[in-house]
Order: C-alpha cells, then sequence, then structure tokens
C-alpha cells in the first residue's frame, strides 16, 4: 500500500530524481482516445501508440493504462508482452499526468505528484475537466506500491523538466513562469521547490520553448541531458524556420551554462525537420466541451528531440521528413552504446506531443 508523504521533502530524506539514462524497470503510457484532441475517433493515434509501446518493449517493460472503455479494444492491439491495466484518465499524456519516481542510494523508490492543470487550467489549459489525470499519479503509485510527496498546489508537467541525475535540472521560464501554473510564486520559489522535490542544487532555466499555445515550452521539445555534462539541444541555421529564434536562444544559453558540479556543459546539435509539420487540412476532430478545437493546417510542434531514452534504446519520432535519417544519425553518434529507433509519429504530434510526453519512466532500483 502506498502512503502520502506530506510533512517532508524528497531532499530532506534523501531521494532524488534519477536521470532517464539510468537503469529502468519499466515504462507508463496511456491509450488515447478523445475524440475532441485525436482526429478520426483516435484511431490513428492508437495504432502509433500502439508502434512505440512496441518499440520500447525491446528493450524495457511497458505498462500501458487505459480507460474501462476502451480496455478491450487496448487489450486486443498490444501484444501480451506489454501490460494493459485499468485507471480511468482523461487523456494520454503520462510524461505530464503521470509521477515523477525518485530514489535514494539505499533501494527506496518513492514518487512525487504534481498538480496537474491541463497546461494552464482555466488561463490557457488545453482540456477541461482534468480531474482524473490529476489522480493519476497517485493511482499509479498505489499499483505499484510506491510511497509518493502529495503536491497540494505546485503545477508541474514531467515534460517541463529533465535532469542529469546529479543536481541539475533544466526548465524554461516560458512554462514555468506562465500564468496558467503558479502565479502565486516567484521565480525563486519555484525554483526553490524544484530544488527540495527534484534534490537537484542548480537550475538552467532556458527562456522559451518552441510551442507556447501547447505545453507554453515544455523542455522536453528543446533540450535534454545526454549525460552528466553533456547535453542536447535543437538547432537549425535556417532562419525561415518557425523554431530558429528559439532554437539558437536555447543552444547559446545552454553554451554558456555549467552544471551543478561546476563542469561546463559539452552542447550536442540536433536538427530540425527540413520542413515545417503542419495538421491535416479537415481532419475529423470533435469539438468538445472544454477542449481547445483544433484548426485546419495549423503548426505542430515536429520536434526529434522529443525522444525517449530507455536502458539500451533511443526511441526516436519520426516524420516523413528529409531530415528523419540525419536525426537517427546524429542521435545514434551521440549514444554509440545504444540502439537508436525511429518511429513514425505525425498522428501524435498532431494531438500535441509526442514520445517524450506519452511515456513516463520508472526507474530500476537495486535492491
Amino acid at each position: 500500500m502506498a502512503r502520502q508523504i506530506r510533512q517532508t521533502t524528497p531532499k530532506e530524506d534523501g531521494y532524488r530524481m534519477p536521470a532517464e539514462y539510468e537503469p529502468q524497470k519499466q515504462v507508463w503510457m496511456i491509450w488515447p482516445q478523445r475524440p475532441d484532441v485525436w482526429r478520426d475517433g483516435a484511431k490513428p493515434a492508437q495504432k502509433q501508440y500502439k508502434n512505440v509501446a512496441i518499440a520500447i518493449s525491446e528493450f524495457t517493460p511497458v505498462t500501458v493504462v487505459v480507460n474501462g472503455d476502451q480496455y478491450i479494444n487496448c487489450r486486443a492491439q498490444l501484444p501480451e508482452s506489454i501490460r494493459v491495466i485499468e485507471v480511468s484518465n482523461n487523456d494520454a499524456w503520462a510524461r505530464d499526468s503521470g509521477p515523477t519516481f525518485l530514489v535514494n542510494d539505499k533501494g527506496g523508490l518513492r514518487a512525487n505528484s504534481w498538480q496537474f492543470n491541463a497546461y494552464g487550467g482555466l488561463v490557457d489549459g488545453l482540456y477541461y475537466p482534468w480531474d482524473k489525470d490529476n489522480l493519476l499519479a497517485d493511482k499509479i503509485c498505489e499499483v505499484e506500491g510506491v510511497d509518493y510527496y502529495k503536491q497540494e498546489s505546485f503545477v508541474l508537467e514531467g515534460g517541463s523538466i529533465h535532469v542529469d541525475g546529479e543536481g541539475t535540472v533544466l526548465t524554461t521560464e516560458m512554462c514555468l513562469l506562465s500564468k496558467g501554473r503558479n502565479p502565486n510564486l516567484s521565480k525563486g520559489q519555484i525554483e526553490q521547490t524544484l530544488k527540495d522535490y527534484l534534490n537537484v542544487e542548480k537550475v538552467i532555466w532556458i527562456k522559451d520553448g518552441i510551442d507556447p499555445e501547447e505545453t507554453n515550452g515544455h523542455v522536453d521539445d528543446v533540450a535534454c541531458f545526454a549525460r552528466p555534462g553533456e547535453v542536447i539541444c535543437i538547432y537549425t541555421e535556417d532562419k525561415n524556420h518557425p523554431f530558429y529564434e528559439a532554437s539558437q536562444a536555447a543552444y547559446k544559453t545552454l553554451c554558456q551554462s555549467t552544471d551543478a558540479k561546476g563542469r561546463p556543459l559539452k552542447v550536442y546539435k540536433l536538427c530540425l525537420t527540413k520542413e515545417p509539420v503542419y495538421s491535416i487540412p479537415n481532419a475529423h476532430i470533435d469539438y468538445g466541451y472544454g477542449s481547445k478545437p483544433r484548426q485546419d493546417k495549423e503548426l505542430v510542434i515536429a520536434s526529434y528531440l522529443n525522444f525517449l531514452i530507455t536502458n539500451q534504446g533511443v526511441i526516436v519520432p519520426q516524420y516523413d521528413d528529409e531530415n528523419d535519417a540525419l536525426a537517427i544519425k546524429q542521435l545514434q553518434s551521440i549514444f554509440p552504446d545504444k540502439e537508436v529507433v525511429g518511429v513514425r509519429t505525425k498522428e501524435i504530434v498532431y494531438g500535441g506531443g509526442n514520445i517524450h510526453c506519452i511515456t513516463q519512466q520508472e526507474p530500476l532500483v537495486k535492491k
């Protein structure tokens, strides 16, 4: 049985958020179904979620949670090697509504359960209600028997942070300082909360993300750690690319930064798509109460950076773009000891996210 921890913080108890490249026990996902987010009753998205889950399962066990009315469909589509359990949810972003797992040096496993308000609540959130998603982290912790730190008010999504496991976290001002998250807290107070609940010593603030209309600029589309002291950043020299300014600014910030141990960061460049990716015109998307309407030919956030590092694999988005192969080549050179696998994910990015957004890793602890 999991218990809620409210009196202490992970830092006080000696727990930290491990880096994504540390050993993983399993990866969590949520089955998509909202017809007001996903086109054609979510069937195209379900196919690509399935392909992502299968790719991950070659390296790490996968658990998919699903609403009761989609359980039979989900179970039938996924191979038996992938666990499927019924857990109610509002939408399918496990990175953001799921728990942020924590470890200590004694084989302990805990988690953070943040407040989740669908990327901005009533200010600029993407859907309503979000009550089931706000309980998802608690429920996963109950399933796994993991004690968790229950946030009463602090809003945070997992896609807005990347850690190196050695005291440093990356994030963006665009997201964490947005009016729909924690408007009553100062930047210093937000930074202290990250330090207390992720057990880090240094916060590296990148100014902007590339999706102000979706997640308000999650960092997992822009930059992440490859290993301690080394980061990957999106990059283009094409001044006409819609992500040019944000990518150039992020790259400059990281090149001028040091981590918690005082090391200057080694910064790898990761290409962007050759051509911007836009949503499908005349897509069959329902208009739903409380959801942000989707427009025809919207710019979507097609970033190769939104990949998942999982044990001996790296699972990378592919967009049927000229630079798909280049992104795989670049990442293979950065991760020579892992197998870099591309998965077509345009249907997922049409819904507002990608591989990293739809997954949440649970670390493997040493007993």
